[in-house]
């Protein structure tokens, strides 16, 4: 699903590079990536995702060759094939909590809004335990509550990559339980594949494989 090789990557007028020779994450896995603040794992899944452009190296998600897609195309492939749960949600302040779980389908003619996913839209609400909240704004939300609207936001193109940013770092211990959970069955059902950036290492166990991230940030300092 996921294959990266010989990336090299840094930030303009920054000391930052990520220098990674070679990553897989095979289709429907579900993986966890851990490491220090600042080693790159964020930086990681905005170049899976196509948020950032690759300019050395070859990103590969699916069929898709990202260092070969112009800006569009990558936004395009990010909205149709990647749910992205992103560490400060990035929900819009003037829309409904149903209205930002539906966002994706207003922005793009890749994907078809209609009753089917309205209805998804709404049981992945309940799913979550945020039913009863889908005409309130997130400023009317708890940081929690606004962490799950990001997950059914997520989950409701059923996408067949879910990238995870601590996902569940808002929740409380029963909670965060209960919807790491969901998204595994979630991911499960659609034979989805699964990465997730997280600091929780009580969580590592129900992962299928666990990749530590300084050792690619490492490789990085030594090369500079």
């Amino acid at each position: 699903m996921i294959n990266i090789t010989h990336l090299n990557f840094k930030y303009p007028d920054s000391n930052f590079k990520l220098l990674i020779d070679r990553f897989e994450v095979k289709e429907g896995e579900r993986v966890a990536v851990i490491g220090p603040s600042g080693s790159g794992k964020t930086t990681l899944l905005n170049l899976i995702s196509g948020i950032l452009p690759t300019v050395e190296g070859d990103v590969r998600v699916g069929d898709y060759e990202l260092n070969k897609l112009n800006d569009n195309q990558r936004r395009n492939f990010r909205i149709s094939h990647i749910g992205f749960i992103f560490q400060d949600f990035e929900l819009l302040d003037y829309l409904t909590v149903m209205d930002n779980i539906l966002h994706p389908y207003r922005i793009t003619k890749a994907l078809k809004l209609d009753s089917v996913v309205k209805k998804r839209a709404a049981d992945l609400a309940d799913q979550m335990g945020i039913g009863d909240k889908l005409k309130r704004k997130p400023a009317a939300l708890s940081q929690g509550e606004q962490q799950r609207v990001a997950i059914c936001r997520a989950l409701l193109p059923k996408p067949r990559l879910l990238l995870a940013d601590e996902a569940t770092g808002n929740l409380d211990p029963e909670n965060k339980t209960k919807i790491l959970d969901l998204l595994f069955k979630s991911v499960a059902m659609e034979n989805a594949t699964l990465l997730a950036v997280t600091h929780d290492h009580e969580l590592l166990p129900k992962f299928d494989r666990v990749i530590d991230f300084k050792e690619f940030r490492a490789v990085s300092k030594a090369t500079q």
